[in-house]
This record gives structure tokens, C-alpha cells and sequence, in this order.
């Protein structure tokens, strides 16, 4: 009989609780994120794309690539310090921009901003590293890690767009357009609304579209807005969702590659599109479809739509407060025009085509459902939720590649069974986090890893 010597147990004990150590859990995650660039940048750099470090370092000395994503990094970060500090944190950061911006300027570089709340957001976290302590230290480092992060995500997932090309020169665009027969060809037919509308709605859809990250911070800001004075961060919060789903999501782009109804059948195809169809004519049905070779450089990421699980996770934490109750009617009716507005723009500019919101949907509904409440446990009530949720996107995408035919060749019955399925799981997920009445708690929940 084996017993284990005594030291030994101590020492396995020691281990354990050393890993639980918060101080050596961040230190993993840093290191991980630090490898993970440094992996990406070579890459990048072999292959004569933008990498992430590079595109970082435009952002503290150069021009960077995004005006809105820093400056919503940096509002996130603030969640963990306090007025005071703000206002100069701010401050700081439009100085910085404002002198940036002149420089450029007067080099006859294009009018841009970001390189001061970048800047900030760094010096914000070394002085809670180098001088703050307590919770003072543990609140500034953690919203400071969120902002980061959100800005990193931007990075990683501009290398990401171009890995998709690269790797699968070939599409499934025309499985997709049998597919999606069977909802009745939704791009197209937003696609003509759209251009019908005009350039004051265009505009309006477009810039929903593009700064959906600031529609996020502001619901982050506001779920968050009691860090400070309780000292307690809620169990789950909209940033989460927002960037699991970006670390699970772009993953279908290698695997179900599709670059959407505008390149393939439209004018932005590049000479490898089917022929100029979208959104004026719909494209005669191939019954016979196979993978459509195209360019190396449009990113293969439709299949499941992003923005679509994005905005719906977006949608569903503008419903309720953290503590449970119901949110107030601005947020509520944003978060609703916010949805709307972006699926408009998603099918009306011919990103995607209808069937790749269905699977973003079913995808932001899975992973919100597997991260939300996570006080209440890994009970039957959420393996039932993620597995059922699981199981019919894994169908959505099965269905689309092996059953596009007979999809479009009995629209009605195809059409009914994809949003039947969509709405179950959108039934289940309501009667599993919603149905009940919520219950007004006095603080938010204890802090979440």
C-alpha cells in the first residue's frame, strides 16, 4: 500500500494554493497575452501583413488605426479610480492627443486621435503598480487589464482577418445563397431598401456598424459605475461576453469560410465574384454548388456573424441592471435601436448573408448562458442551456454545407425549421435567465475571475 509522505501533501498543497494566487494567475495571463503577440507579430511579419505590436506602437508614437477603440478603452479603464482621478486622466489624454494631432497636421498626415488614451491608460496602470496599494491598487489594475484587453482584442482580431484568407483560399459563398433561400434572401432585399433610404440613413446605419465598441462601453460603464464606492465588482458584465465571444467566434472563420453576398456577388469581388448580382438581382440557384476560389486578402469572416452576436449580447445586458432589476428606459430602448440598427447594417451593406446572423445569434445566446450568473454554478439547468444552444448551432453549420440544396429547393420548410430553431433556443434561453422575477439585491455580487 502506497502512502503518500507527509511533505509531499504539504508541498502539493502549497502548490495548489500558489496557483490560486491572484498576483501568479495574472502573471500567467500576462505572460500567455505576451506570447500570443509576440507569436502573431512574427507571424504577421513573415507574411507582410500589419502585426499587433506593430499596430500598438503606432498607437503610443505613430498614427493609430482606430480614433474610437482607445479612447473606449481608456473610459473602461476609469471604472477602477475615482473622480478625481478621471478628470486628470482625461485631461492628460486630450492634451496628448491634441499636441499628436498637431504634429501630424503640421506634417501633412490626415487628422486622427488615440495616441493620448493609450498613453494614459499605461502610465494609469504603472502608477497603481508602483504607488497605490489595496483595494485602491486591485480596482485601478483590474479596469486598467479590461481596457487593455479590449484594445488587444482589436489588435489580435485585425491578424486574425488576415490568417482566415490566408489559409482558406476558398469560400462557401454559394452553399451559403442556397441556404439562405430558404429566409427569403434577406441581404438582398436590404440591400435595396437600404440604397433607397439614401445617404443620411446609410451614414447612420454605418457609423452604428463601425463603433459598436463604444455602444459596449457605455453599457460596461454604466453595469460598472459602483465599483468604487462598494468595492465590489458584479459576477458577470457585458465585457466579459463581449470578449469570449471574440475568442470563440472568429475560431468558425477557418472552418466555415465566407466573405459575403458584396464580394462574392457584387462589385467589391475583385474579378473572382460569381458576377455583379448584389443587391439589385438575385443570382440564378446552383444546385450543383462547390467552394468558390477568391483573393488573399478578403477575410473569410461571416460565418457566424460577429457584429450579430455582438449587438444581441449587447441588446440582452441593456434589459437589467446587475442586481437584477430592470434597467432604466434609455439604456433599454438603446440597447433595442443598437440591435436593430446593426442587423440592418449587416445585411443591408451585403456583410453577411441572413443565415450568418442566425448563427451569431445562436452563438451570443451559448456563450452568454455559459458565463452569466456564475454564482448560481454548473447546475443541470446551464449544461441543458449551453449543450441545447451547442448542439443546434453545430446543426445551423452542419445544415448549411450539407443540406444547402434541399434548402433551397423547399424554401418554406427549410426557412420555418432555421427559425424555429433560432427561437428555441431563444425561448429557452429567456425562460432559464428571465422568466423568473428578479430580485433586488443591495450591492453587487462578489468579484468574478
Amino acid at each position: 500500500m502506497l502512502v503518500e509522505h507527509p511533505r509531499s501533501a504539504a508541498g502539493g498543497v502549497a502548490v495548489r494554493d500558489r496557483l490560486r494566487d491572484p498576483r501568479v494567475l495574472a502573471a500567467v495571463a500576462v505572460s500567455s497575452v505576451l506570447v500570443l503577440l509576440i507569436g502573431l507579430q512574427v507571424a504577421a511579419s513573415l507574411n507582410g501583413f500589419d502585426g499587433p505590436l506593430a499596430s500598438l506602437a503606432r498607437d503610443y508614437i505613430g498614427t493609430p488605426k482606430s480614433m474610437s477603440v482607445p479612447w473606449a478603452g481608456l473610459v473602461l479603464a476609469l471604472v477602477g479610480v475615482n473622480a478625481r482621478r478621471r478628470v486628470y486622466a482625461v485631461s492628460a489624454a486630450v492634451a496628448i492627443d491634441a499636441v499628436y494631432a498637431a504634429l501630424r497636421m503640421l506634417d501633412g498626415k490626415p487628422f486622427t486621435v488615440g495616441n493620448g488614451p493609450t498613453i494614459v491608460l499605461t502610465a494609469l496602470a504603472v502608477v497603481a503598480v508602483m504607488r497605490w496599494q489595496g483595494r485602491e491598487r486591485t480596482d485601478a489594475l483590474k479596469a486598467a487589464a479590461l481596457g487593455a484587453l479590449l484594445i488587444l482584442a482589436t489588435k489580435v482580431g485585425d491578424v486574425w482577418l488576415h490568417v482566415t484568407s490566408a489559409v482558406r483560399p476558398a469560400v462557401f459563398d454559394e452553399y451559403l445563397l442556397l441556404a439562405d433561400h430558404a429566409l427569403g434572401d434577406p441581404s438582398w432585399v436590404l440591400g435595396r431598401v437600404v440604397d433607397a433610404l439614401g445617404p443620411e440613413v446609410y451614414a447612420v446605419l454605418h457609423w452604428v456598424y463601425i463603433e459598436l465598441p463604444v455602444a459596449a462601453i457605455v453599457v460596461a460603464v454604466w453595469q460598472l459605475r459602483r465599483v468604487v464606492p462598494t468595492g465590489q465588482w458584479p459576477s458577470h458584465y457585458l465585457v466579459r461576453t463581449f470578449l469570449v465571444l471574440g475568442l470563440v467566434g472568429p475560431a468558425f472563420y477557418v472552418l466555415f469560410p465566407v466573405v459575403g453576398p458584396m464580394f462574392a456577388y457584387g462589385a467589391d469581388g475583385h474579378g473572382f465574384q460569381v458576377g455583379d448580382f448584389w443587391p439589385m438581382a438575385l443570382p440564378p440557384l446552383d444546385h450543383s454548388p462547390a467552394a468558390l476560389p477568391f483573393d488573399e486578402f478578403t477575410p473569410r469572416n461571416c460565418m457566424p456573424s460577429m457584429h450579430t452576436a455582438w449587438a444581441l449580447s449587447l441588446f440582452i445586458h441593456t434589459r437589467r441592471d446587475v442586481d437584477g432589476t430592470r434597467a432604466p428606459a434609455w439604456l433599454r430602448w438603446g440597447g433595442a435601436f443598437w440591435l436593430a440598427a446593426t442587423v440592418a447594417a449587416t445585411l443591408g451593406f451585403g456583410y453577411h448573408y441572413g443565415v450568418d446572423l442566425l448563427a451569431g445569434a445562436v452563438l451570443c445566446l451559448t456563450v452568454e448562458s455559459a458565463l452569466r450568473a456564475p454564482e448560481r454554478g454548473w447546475g443541470a439547468f446551464r449544461w441543458r442551456m449551453v449543450g441545447f444552444g451547442a448542439a443546434v448551432f453545430a446543426g445551423l453549420l452542419l445544415s448549411y454545407r450539407y443540406l444547402a440544396v434541399p434548402m433551397a429547393e423547399h424554401p418554406v420548410l427549410a426557412g420555418a425549421l432555421l427559425i424555429g430553431a433560432a427561437a428555441g433556443v431563444a425561448i429557452a434561453f429567456h425562460a432559464t435567465w428571465f422568466a423568473a422575477a428578479p430580485a433586488r439585491v443591495a450591492a453587487p455580487t462578489a468579484v468574478a475571475g
